[in-house]
């Protein structure tokens, strides 16, 4: 696999509206916005694309329109499903197989980079009873997916992820510290972090702080941020690099 971007674009707004906890409401995007966004991601550096079947049209509509899929690294998910205003879960193997070979018909991909579990929060239930990395493996072996983890809630589950996977996303920001001792010991496995609610859904302002906060813990491979603005995704990347700079590790 390439290098991992600092920054992953996060691709729910592409696809959905419902259920998300936002500051504020926003319509969905055209396909002219969503293209004029994936270039600035590109001029920017930015490799990285996260989505799952849980955002909506997301995956349709980066399959239509990504058409240098070899130049990006396509981070999907499996085991949630929204439908009709609703999230439901299902880790079954049969389930897992079925959302992966979907999402590569959605994605028009022949494999799917990065895989991530995506966790209702019963972490240790979904790797030790549903044996979910043990499915993953499979689909590993076969040459559908590259690599696979979790995007996990409990520190306990984050932890299992790095033993067993390759891959963990958790949450941590300035005003949500729990989760930091997963990226430490990630770190010390040599496993790749990536960062979700960065700006905690929206709320953080200061993104310059944010940034600085999160990529001076060592272990952090990538901050995933969703947005439709151009120039706020200019302003992300400025932050970060400037953070960059600056770590003290």
């Amino acid at each position: 696999m390439m290098e991992l971007s600092r920054i992953g674009l996060g691709t729910v707004k592409f696809g959905r509206n419902q259920g998300v906890k936002y500051p504020t409401e926003f319509e969905l995007p055209s396909d002219k916005v969503i293209l004029e966004l994936l270039q600035t991601a590109k001029e920017l550096g930015i490799n990285l694309l996260d989505t799952a079947p849980a955002y909506g049209t997301s995956e349709e509509r980066l399959g239509k329109l990504l058409k240098d899929r070899d130049s990006w690294i396509i981070c999907t998910k499996a085991g949630e499903e929204f439908e009709n205003g609703k999230s439901y879960y299902d880790f079954s193997a049969k389930s897992i197989t079925k959302s992966i070979e979907r999402s590569l018909q959605r994605l028009k991909t022949n494999y799917l980079d990065i895989v991530l579990v995506h966790s209702n929060g019963e972490d240790k239930k979904i790797i030790e009873e549903d044996r979910v990395f043990e499915t993953l493996e499979k689909l590993k072996q076969k040459g559908d997916i590259r690599s696979f983890g979790m995007s996990t809630k409990t520190v306990e589950g984050g932890k299992l992820t790095v033993d067993q996977a390759d891959v963990v996303m958790v949450t941590y920001n300035p005003t949500y510290t729990e989760e930091k001792s997963v990226i430490e010991y990630a770190k010390q496995k040599n496993k790749k972090v990536f960062i979700k609610k960065a700006l905690a859904s929206g709320h953080e302002q200061d993104i310059q702080k944010a940034m600085q906060f999160i990529f001076n813990v060592a272990g952090v491979t990538s901050v995933i941020l969703g947005t439709l603005s151009p120039a706020h995704l200019r302003f992300d990347v400025k932050c970060a690099e400037q953070a960059l700079k600056e770590i003290s590790y």
